[in-house]
């Protein structure tokens, strides 16, 4: 058995040092190596030997493998580098042919895009942009903003509480950031607030994560007129010159008075066809607004923000419905599927 091990060794040694190729040596490996192998076999054939064989056969065998693997690892290295050398040498670039052409570099996702737009038009008008956390106290995303304690929206079935604490919510609106900013800042403030909310809605009109864009400005001798005219450049420079807006009685905790805001239907009418955006009503709702509610004033009051001395507006809009209006989006999910069939015509 042992003059078979020998023979078995010296044959793979020379068939080893003659592998020209790592894919050659790799076959040679599973042939002397490999369970099938007849070296392996010997291995696990020891107990069978008669016990005065099996430690010199054991011992002849464990060298020889051992032997094997060690002359197959400097070989593959050896073979490793040259096969290195023959890839670098043939895959030389020819700096002088045309490059290939350019791969589109993708684009905007319609919500990016449409709060850009946005940002942009209240950016043009004088307001800058401030962004909050969306994990939010309960004190600044309810009671600083006037909620009341048995307000709707602090009902768990409309607000996502987080685990465990009665006092941190996903944010309900961006709303907390007023706030916040008249805790930074002292009038006169002019700030808008992108970001994502969190309400328990799901339909082809809400989801429970959406986008909003908050407005607050606050000065002396703020009125509603201020709030229109803002609104109206707003509406204009969204959806085209000839729009005009018009505002509607509403109530919102955080402002009095409160209204709702129309634009007029900036869609083509035509007889004998119901307009599906405005439904032949002329006008379409798109955000809702008011002046600053005096009480909001006093949770600010000592960082400057007297409420017999400076006034203020507050809007706020969602940038899905804005964007489904614009570009004609009739299901909100569609923003959210990733179908590119449908991204892509908005390039």
């Amino acid at each position: 058995m042992i003059e078979r091990i020998a023979e078995l060794r010296d044959e793979a040694e020379a068939a080893i040092g003659a592998a020209g190729t790592s894919a050659e040596l790799e076959e040679l490996r599973v042939r002397y190596l490999g369970r099938k192998a007849e070296l392996p076999n010997v291995l696990r054939g020891i107990a069978t030997l008669a016990p005065e064989e099996r430690g010199p056969t054991g011992k002849a065998a464990n060298q020889a493998r051992q032997a094997l693997e060690a002359l197959i690892a400097r070989r593959g290295e050896q073979l490793a580098g040259g096969e290195l050398e023959e890839r670098l040498r043939a895959d030389v670039v020819d700096v002088t042919l045309p490059g290939a052409p350019p791969q589109p570099v993708g684009r905007l996702h319609l919500l990016t895009a449409t709060r850009r737009e946005i940002e942009d038009v209240f950016l043009g008008l004088g307001f800058r942009i401030a962004e909050g956390p969306e994990v939010e106290t309960v004190y600044y995303n309810f009671d600083a903003l006037n909620h009341a304690p048995t307000h709707p929206a602090r009902d768990r079935m409309d607000t996502f509480y987080v685990a465990g604490r009665d006092d941190v919510v996903l944010r309900t609106h961006t709303s907390p950031m007023q706030i916040r900013t008249m805790e930074a800042h002292p009038p006169p403030l002019y700030v808008i607030v992108p970001g994502r909310v969190y309400r328990r809605d799901s339909d082809a009109t809400h989801t429970p994560q959406f986008h909003q864009i908050e407005g607050l400005a606050v000065d002396v001798d703020i009125t509603l007129t201020d709030l229109k005219g803002t609104l109206l450049a707003f509406a204009r420079a969204i959806f085209g010159p000839d729009r005009e807006v018009r505002l509607r009685p509403h109530f919102f905790p955080f402002t009095e008075p409160s209204v709702e805001v129309d634009v007029s239907c900036f869609m083509e009418h035509r007889a004998g066809t119901r307009c599906r955006v405005c439904k032949d009503t002329g006008w379409v709702e798109i955000l809702g607004s008011g002046m600053v509610d005096p009480n909001v004033f006093s949770y600010v009051s000592e960082y400057g923000y007297d409420p017999e001395r400076v006034q203020g507006f507050a809007f706020g809009m969602g940038i899905e419905r804005i964007a489904m209006l614009k570009h004609g989006v009739p299901d909100l999910r569609l923003l959210y599927d990733n179908d590119v069939r449908f991204l892509e015509q908005f390039g």
